[in-house]
């Protein structure tokens, strides 16, 4: 019997399908028996539509985010993140500015340029790095200074002695999407929308570029599925969310009835699933770097703990120190 979403993407294959294709290749077979029973279960409740794909899943979420492929799409996005309309210009390559240990927790890193020569930095995190606010404001400084060198370049084409105009320089923007976000995020509960600028304590209005936007899209899904079930979708901005999100066929069934264009975003995802080998050698890759980030992270968020469990015992130690000394002057004196 066909459940609900293969109702709806006739395309999915069912389940003995999928295992019957898997007993009768050995290379697909050794694949799949490698894996946890946990894994072997959601990688056939994706590929069969008991539950959607997880559109967080590295090679779902470059697919449909590709700004070459999906330029009209990618705008989209875009423009209902920053609240106004967007239009890609070109496609900025990511010049490797990155530290060489944070592409493991990235699921996408793109860099555009706007027709209005404003520059944006989407981000999606598989898990949340710490300190989101000073490294954030590391890599805008780069964009700042990027989109600095981007007008000192055009200008030059235009004239080889020009100088740089500051007027030139347009906004740069810093969009970070967390699957699961730093527990910082979690100090406003309700809120999923998080936008940042710099401002002045006077009243004071001084354009000075560097924009932020932090979208915890763990906490979103849990408003939404407090708020009612099936969710409720306020607008198209959060369609989008929920569709980065969910993968829960009820959600997506809910996304679809209120927005049917989305049909085309999984039916996409969908026809990668068709490929069993080619969709298990991705899925494989991102169980192994999943468990090999997650266990990176752990041990990095342990030794912290650590660190600064071993700073406080420090510290009691050397208040007892100081108290016992107090107490022998005490004693001294009483004598």
């Amino acid at each position: 019997m066909a459940n609900k979403l293969q109702q709806y993407f006739p395309m999915l294959r069912t389940r003995e399908e999928i295992l019957h294709k898997i007993e009768h290749r050995p290379n697909l077979r050794h694949i799949f028996y490698s894996w946890s029973e946990k894994a072997q279960n959601e990688f056939l409740d994706f590929t069969t539509g008991a539950k959607g794909v997880k559109m967080m899943y590295d090679f779902a979420s470059k697919e449909l985010l590709n700004p070459e492929t999906h330029r009209e799409r990618v705008n989209e996005f875009l423009s209902l993140l920053l609240g106004q309309p967007v239009k890609i210009l070109e496609v900025l390559p990511n010049d490797g500015t990155r530290l060489a240990d944070e592409s493991t927790l990235l699921i996408t890193d793109i860099v555009v340029e706007l027709s209005d020569s404003s520059i944006v930095n989407l981000e999606i995190q598989k898990i949340g790095y710490d300190f989101p606010g000073q490294r954030s404001a590391c890599y805008s400084a780069d964009l700042l200074l990027r989109q600095y060198k981007r007008v000192q370049q055009k200008n030059s084409l235009k004239d080889p002695h020009a100088k740089v105009h500051y007027k030139d320089i347009k906004n740069v923007y810093t969009i970070v999407l967390f699957e699961k976000s730093p527990k910082s995020f979690y100090e406003c509960p309700n809120v999923f929308l998080h936008h940042f600028k710099q401002y002045s304590d006077t009243g004071l209005e001084l354009d000075l570029l560097q924009k932020y936007l932090f979208v915890p899209l763990d906490i979103f899904k849990e408003i939404k599925h407090n708020e009612s079930i099936p969710i409720n979708l306020k607008d198209r901005q959060e369609a989008w969310l929920a569709f980065l999100c969910m993968d829960d066929p009820e959600d997506i069934l809910a996304i679809l009835e209120r927005y049917p264009d989305f049909k085309e975003c999984y039916e996409q995802v969908y026809e990668i699933c068709r490929n069993i080998e080619e969709v298990m050698s991705m899925f494989s890759k991102e169980l192994a770097e999943l468990d090999r980030n997650t266990t990176e992270f752990m041990i990095d968020r342990m030794q912290k703990e650590i660190d600064q469990q071993a700073e406080e015992l420090k510290e009691k130690d050397r208040i007892i120190a100081e108290l016992q000394a107090t107490n022998e002057r005490l004693k001294k004196r009483k004598i």
